[in-house]
């Protein structure tokens, strides 16, 4: 089976300029590829992990990764997908930013002796001359297909701004200029990508008689077809300090049945053949649960390391199995500040380990009888607890959280 062949059985292509081509050469170690990552945050998130994992399958196959980090776009800010205009960065935010995409993506990438690079358009893009731009760039796109694209129109009855607006030639830009400076000849983005992408391919062979490539990666959607990584909390970080190992864990271990056997084709290593035969035996609770933990325990390895993914599984089967309680699961450490003659209200405890995000969630959770401390139901959200020992907070059925004294 060929790498594409593979890519397709995984479902994990979209869209293609030209199929054959492509699979020609990414088949044959030949694609050097970029994929962009606008720094928007200090970390990495689920719906970068996709274009990683596709990343890391490509340079297995001997193909060169270029991971182009959004400097100078991320100045403008994409309106794909977006309602409304992204919020402004500075550049110091931006370039902060940029240091820790580079970090995570060295988990994945294999940087060293130039089997991959990561550029930064900031390089370029901020010293280009605007007339210049103007004449050289922006006579070679039309307004009117601009307008036609879908992540134009999504933004147009809201207002569209003249600075979103150059986002798309900006992107282009950057394929240009890969593909003079560094023989880039192929781009891989998210399907919602797929017009900058083809302005990128239309510039170099107007400006350069060249024939270059893309193809869209399938958005990962749950099956109401809402995009993943996102939970009550926000989204789920590749950064354990921002999302704990723990609950990356769970997040993948609580998938619904009907999404999990897609996480696993796109998103894990294991072979197809594998993931097919355990599709082929989901009949039951138990098997689904299991293909639940095989995906948890895959991609808590890749993200965070085969240890951590031990003590999280460990972890889980304590948990769900043995009672509540495990040396791994999450903990909160009170202080004497935080106690008030030895007792904390059930409300700000709950804010407290973050289980809630205010306390007027944390009453609502508490009056609809989703939580239990030490296997006692509370009911009363005047309620104090004393804390004589360990507290075992159970939010819902699965969420489970230990508060210690310090």
């Amino acid at each position: 089976m060929t790498l594409y062949e593979e890519l397709k059985r995984r479902g994990l292509i979209a869209q293609t300029t030209d199929e054959a081509e492509i699979a020609e050469l990414i088949n044959n170690g030949k694609a050097t590829f970029y994929i962009g990552f606008d720094p928007t945050a200090d970390s990495l998130h689920v719906g970068h992990f996709m274009a990683l994992c596709l990343m890391k399958r490509m340079q297995m196959a001997g193909n060169k990764p270029i991971a182009l980090v959004g400097g100078g776009t991320g100045m403008i800010g994409d309106p794909s997908g977006k309602t409304d205009m992204r919020k402004m960065l500075t550049p110091e935010t931006i370039q902060h930013n940029c240091e820790c995409f580079k970090k995570q993506m060295s988990r994945f990438i294999d940087f060293s002796d130039g089997k991959a690079l990561m550029v930064n358009n900031g390089d370029w893009l901020l010293s280009l001359n605007y007339v210049d731009v103007l004449r050289e760039v922006g006579a070679c796109f039309s307004v009117n297909k601009m307008l036609s694209f879908e992540c134009y129109k999504q933004r147009w009855e809201r207002g569209l701004t003249f600075l979103e607006f150059n986002y798309m030639i900006m992107q282009s830009y950057d394929f240009y200029k890969l593909y003079q400076d560094y023989g880039c000849n192929m781009q891989f983005g998210g399907d919602d990508q797929w017009a900058n992408m083809l302005g990128g391919t239309e510039l170099i062979r107007k400006k350069l008689g060249k024939d270059a490539y893309a193809m869209t990666i399938t958005l990962l959607l749950n099956s109401e077809g809402k995009k993943m990584g996102k939970t009550e909390k926000g989204a789920v970080w590749l950064d354990a300090e921002k999302t704990s190992p723990y609950d990356f864990f769970q997040y993948w271990r609580n998938v619904g049945d009907a999404d999990v056997v897609k996480c696993l084709k796109m998103l894990t290593f294991l072979p197809i053949e594998e993931i097919e035969e355990m599709e082929r035996g989901l009949d039951s609770g138990a098997a689904y649960n299991h293909a639940k933990e095989v995906l948890a325990y895959e991609l808590t390895a890749l993200v965070h390391g085969k240890e951590e993914a031990d003590k999280q599984l460990e972890a889980a089967k304590a948990i769900f199995a043995g009672g509540g309680v495990s040396e791994n699961m999450p903990t909160t450490v009170l202080s004497a500040d935080d106690l008030t003659d030895g007792t904390i209200g059930i409300l700000p405890l709950l804010v407290k380990t973050k289980l809630c995000p205010s306390i007027s969630e944390a009453r609502r959770l508490v009056q609809q009888g989703g939580v239990t401390v030490n296997d006692e139901k509370m009911t009363d959200p005047k309620a104090q607890l004393a804390l004589d020992g360990d507290l075992i907070i159970k939010k819902g059925k699965k969420v489970f959280h230990k508060v210690t004294r310090g």
